[in-house]
């Protein structure tokens, strides 16, 4: 794979990465909205079950903004380390000219 086509990639994980940690900020929204509504409705099996739910998703966002920064950081040295701005231009030059 060469060096551009690297970087693509791994830029396109960061998007995924992002779009994952959105994913999991709106389960626990709706998370919260359940156990918002059922204060008034006092479900005992909502009552035991989403707690745990919250915790677990938590979680799991927790670790995704982790591994997010971890891989976005990683992206951006490979980049400046590879002067992947200047393979971007020379791609656009090699493409226009054929």
């Amino acid at each position: 794979m060469n060096t551009l086509k690297k970087f693509e990639l791994m830029e396109k994980i960061v998007r995924e990465l992002d779009d994952l940690q959105h994913s999991q900020q709106a389960i626990i929204q709706k998370i919260g909205k359940i156990e918002v509504d059922n204060m008034e409705l006092g479900d005992k099996r909502l009552e035991k079950d989403l707690p745990d739910m919250h915790q677990r998703v938590s979680d799991n966002l927790d670790t995704i903004v982790s591994i997010l920064q971890y891989f976005a950081d990683k992206t951006q040295n490979f980049g400046d380390k590879n002067n992947v701005d200047s393979l971007k231009d020379q791609q656009t030059i090699n493409n226009a000219a054929q």
